[in-house]
């Protein structure tokens, strides 16, 4: 058993990485950004200068941005400064509306905003706005995760200051170290009213998947599934629906859709793609309420146990990592034990480890599709006892060992494909 201590440690750390977010984050916490400088400003900016690191400008570029029907930083950049509510983080864009809009479309048709790309900080999450009007001037900068402040300046006095030397320390001190045990552990034995809050997960993520279901958003990928062309190649099956469900969320939140999803790790494709395979098969398959819980908290737990060590912005799709999770509690709903669930994380990063992140947009709901369809296969093996060995690929004896093979290559060895993956997108002609 875990002690009391450690387990109310990792209550905390899901509560701070399983958040509600409106919109993909990474514009988001742009948005955050200029609406914390902006309310430091006390007044509208007149002009509105950016340093972005590459990942931020990779996954801000061609996404939908909720309420507003466009995509990209801009439009995200001049809410955050005229109805921008930092007070509400991920979701400081909640009080956007047709009027706000129209008066963003004029803020940046009046080039009052500058974006340039941060090549001094090697933060891969690095954001700085400096916001200026009537001769005065306020600065903010988020880095490491997505709603971190570590610099807050209005004209010359500094409000905030972290150095990187306290924000490791913080970092250390706030977040417990897991192992796939101890995630296993805390999820079977923690008492369940402590973890029944994960079921907000469920309820704003198929909010998300009804929506891209009732609407045509994006590339329409989990439509397509459920319809008549979709059933008849692939059928009506547990397996057929647990991608048309996870599709759906994403088509919905990567086109713009005005509603919130439960993110992870400071992703909402992430939080869909934990949450929504889970949901979904623990429906088909009758399962009960507690274990559709555990199985959500294996899921997700798992996924940040994985980010912990990959970092929030990799050159890795984080599809890899989140239907990883979802594997492990799909493995769970279908009685698995934790050496069955083990099996699963070896099988996932047997297949799935290079799938490159290019960026947040429509096409994503592809990726999450692929990676869900793995995590059922995945599952499907570990139950019979099948699962990738340590005499092929990257795969270790030791299942966490495998997890850092997967983590070090995302964080490391995908570093110059992130910079040639980042020069494609800027110079498309």
């Amino acid at each position: 058993m875990l002690p009391v201590e450690e387990k109310n440690a990792i209550i905390d750390l899901l509560h701070r990485q399983v958040v509600p977010a409106i919109g993909c984050t990474e514009p988001m916490a742009v948005a955050l950004c200029v609406a914390k400088a902006t309310k430091l400003l006390g007044c509208r900016p007149e002009h509105i200068e950016l340093r972005l690191s590459a990942n931020i400008l990779k996954n801000a570029m061609g996404v939908g941005i909720p309420g507003t029907g466009m995509i990209g930083l801009p439009i995200a950049i001049a809410l955050g400064a005229l109805i921008g509510r930092p007070e509400l983080e991920l979701e400081v864009l909640r009080d956007s509306n047709k009027q706000a809009v129209e008066e963003g479309k004029k803020f940046i048709a009046e080039k009052r905003m500058h974006i340039m790309l941060e090549e001094e900080d090697k933060d891969k999450l690095f954001i700085n706005v400096i916001c200026s009007a009537n001769g005065h001037e306020a600065e903010a900068r988020i880095k490491t995760s997505h709603t971190n402040f570590v610099f807050l300046r209005h004209d010359n006095e500094v409000v905030l200051e972290k150095t990187n030397e306290q924000d490791e320390a913080a970092d250390d001190n706030d977040e417990p170290k897991l192992t796939l045990h101890k995630v296993y552990e805390f999820a079977t034995t923690t008492d369940l009213d402590d973890l029944r809050f994960i079921l907000e997960a469920k309820k704003l993520n198929s909010a998300a998947a009804e929506s891209g279901l009732r609407e045509n958003y994006g590339h329409q990928l989990g439509k397509t599934i459920s319809s008549p062309l979709g059933k008849g190649i692939m059928g009506d099956s547990v397996f057929s629906k647990v991608l048309s469900v996870t599709s759906c969320a994403c088509d919905a939140r990567m086109a713009g859709a005005m509603v919130p999803v439960m993110s992870n790790s400071g992703s909402g494709n992430q939080g869909i793609c934990a949450t929504m395979p889970v949901v979904v098969f623990a429906k088909e398959n009758h399962n009960t309420e507690e274990e559709l819980i555990r199985a959500l908290i294996i899921s997700n737990l798992t996924a940040i146990y994985i980010k912990q060590s990959l970092g929030r912005l990799s050159a890795l799709c984080g599809c890899v990592v989140a239907s990883t999770g979802s594997s492990c509690g799909i493995t769970y709903l279908m009685g698995g034990c934790y050496e069955q669930i083990s099996y699963s994380v070896k099988n996932m990063i047997a297949n799935l480890t290079g799938m490159i992140c290019d960026g947040a947009k429509p096409s994503c709901a592809l990726k999450l599709t692929t990676g869900v369809s793995t995590a059922v296969m995945s599952a499907m093996l570990a139950m019979q006892h099948k699962y990738v060995t340590s005499v092929e690929g990257i795969i270790d004896d030791d299942v966490d060992k495998s997890i850092h093979n997967l983590t070090a290559i995302g964080s490391k060895g995908m570093d110059e494909t992130d910079r040639f993956v980042l020069d494609i997108m800027t110079h498309k002609k």
